[in-house]
């Protein structure tokens, strides 16, 4: 279960990574690009409601990243307290 939890931290991480990168040299039309937002924005979108752009820049994904790296962590913490 540890092993799921950080497979699934670390693919929402690239993911996310994915898509910031996608958002510079893709359209948002592409088939790809797409589909990563599909899967990614739902997750940003509550976080945009209290992080707004600073100076044009959108650190949404920055944010994101840190939640599911803390969530993770807390996960395996209590599952290996619990275990």
């Amino acid at each position: 279960m540890i092993q799921l939890v950080s497979i699934l931290v670390d693919l929402i991480t690239w993911l996310v990574i994915i898509n910031v990168i996608l958002s510079y040299f893709m359209s948002p039309y592409h088939p790809i690009r797409e589909a990563v937002s599909r899967i990614v924005e739902p997750m940003l979108m509550p976080i945009r409601r209290y992080v707004p752009p600073i100076g044009g820049l959108d650190f949404s994904s920055f944010f994101l990243i840190i939640i599911v790296q803390l969530i993770g962590g807390l996960l395996v913490g209590l599952m290996v307290n619990l275990g």
